[in-house]
């Protein structure tokens, strides 16, 4: 893999401003945010009020422990604009996450939202190894989704150039990668898995393509998956974070020098970690609940927004910003059996630990009399597809699960293919209890 270390000469100088000036920018761009949300938003006025709580009250950074939660219920609850802390007239872009149950999440965006979202996705870029005038294959969602528009943005911004082709086709997305030469792709890692698939099916060699970085987000995933891309395009594989409610993918990236972790574009956005049953504030380097308050959005501002996600806040490494571990799973993913904490990311790392198994899987949660119970299925590689090397293959993913992991579960290991496939987001966990 080639060497893809910025010059520090290209870095904003805040990436690389001491603990103390980055803390007094936080604080001042922090006292203006919640004052913003206080003075515009009506959920903000009531629950500041009813916590007892004053944006003057926030004199120091560890003080805005004093200020409630949001969750993504309140963005539900006050569907479709209720969230907004502008008028109208001054949104000048609308995406929505669908979710799962009732009313999706919906966020707005200023004109100045729009161009701070750019310049963090433009710096996510750099410090994944894309330099100007490269060529960016963009497989992220276009549409209501944020990833692909927010990465399409930042791309330009950068001054690079984008190839916008959406997620599936995956035949096209081969052919367009083949032509064109893309230096660096944009995608899910579990699609980027499928995209592999695809090449071997086709009889090319991934490690002749010209992607050198490609630049993974929108689900977790473990640095097993980050080894088996990495071997197989012999190219970097490096993270990026983001959530709609807080802005989108940028809100945090892993260094390619390092790759140890997230950076956390701290000048934007101030993470806490917290307990996720008492809502405790924790010390960097727990593990616990990430949240995250913004500090410069216009047209949404977000008060300590609950991510579930689960990580630890470390500190800096080849940015001073603090950074958080890749995310290890949600606390709402989290699977309790039988008093064993379980998330999907423990068993894609058991599925990449065995020669035989692709790298694809499905969890299923269902009842048997009172218990409940998990069901894996995986499937087995072309070369290993006799009956025999399939049932080796289950018994010992059941046992590495059973050992590792600490459950007892059903494996059921299929024939190449006979695994759902993602066009993007991968859907890991069936629940049918």
């Amino acid at each position: 893999m080639k060497d893809l270390t910025p010059e520090k000469s290209d870095l904003d100088a805040i990436e690389t401003a001491s603990r103390d000036e980055i803390r007094v920018l936080q604080l001042d761009r922090l006292k203006w945010s919640l004052r913003h949300a206080y003075e515009n938003i009506d959920m903000y006025r009531d629950r500041f009020d009813a916590a007892g709580v004053h944006p003057d009250d926030l004199t120091d950074l560890p003080d805005l422990a004093k200020f409630p939660f949001t969750e993504k219920s309140d963005l539900r609850d006050h569907y479709p604009f209720g969230m907004f802390a502008v008028p109208n007239e001054k949104i000048i872009r609308i995406h929505a996450s669908s979710g799962t149950t009732g009313k999706p999440t919906v966020v707005g965006y200023t004109k100045h939202d729009i161009d701070v979202w750019a310049d963090l996705v433009a710096r996510s870029l750099r410090a994944s190894g894309v330099r100007p005038g490269d060529l960016v294959h963009c497989a992220y969602g276009y549409g209501l989704f944020t990833g692909g528009l927010g990465a399409h943005y930042g791309i330009e911004r950068l001054g690079a150039r984008v190839v916008p082709m959406g997620g599936g086709q995956t035949e096209k997305q081969i052919t367009l990668i083949e032509d064109f030469k893309p230096k660096a792709i944009m995608v899910t890692p579990s699609y980027m898995l499928n995209i592999l698939e695809a090449y071997r099916d086709a009889g090319l060699d991934p490690r002749a393509s010209s992607l050198e970085v490609g630049i993974f987000g929108a689900e977790p995933w473990t640095d097993a998956m980050r080894e088996e891309i990495e071997q197989a395009f012999d190219m970097h594989a490096v993270d990026i974070y983001g959530l709609s409610e807080v802005m989108g993918p940028g809100v945090a990236n892993e260094c390619v020098e390092t790759k140890d972790g997230l950076h956390v574009w701290e000048d934007h956005f101030y993470p806490e970690i917290i307990d996720p049953e008492t809502g405790t504030v924790l010390p960097d380097g727990s593990e616990g609940e990430l949240v995250f308050t913004s500090l410069t959005k216009e047209g949404m501002p977000m008060v300590r927004y609950r991510t579930r996600d689960l990580t630890r806040l470390l500190p800096g490494t080849a940015r001073s910003m603090r950074r958080i571990e890749k995310i290890t799973g949600r606390s709402d993913d989290m699977i309790i059996l039988r008093g064993v904490n379980v998330f999907p990311t423990q068993i894609e790392e058991q599925v990449l630990a065995i020669d035989a198994l692709a790298p694809y899987f499905q969890i299923e949660l269902v009842k048997i009399g009172r218990m409940d119970a998990m069901r894996v299925y995986a499937e087995v590689l072309s070369n290993a597809a006799t009956e025999e090397a399939r049932s080796v293959a289950a018994d010992s993913l059941r046992q590495r699960i059973k050992d590792i992991v600490g459950v007892s579960t059903e494996v059921a290991v299929g024939a190449p293919g006979t695994v759902e496939r993602s066009q993007g987001k991968a859907r890991r966990l069936i629940d049918n209890r």
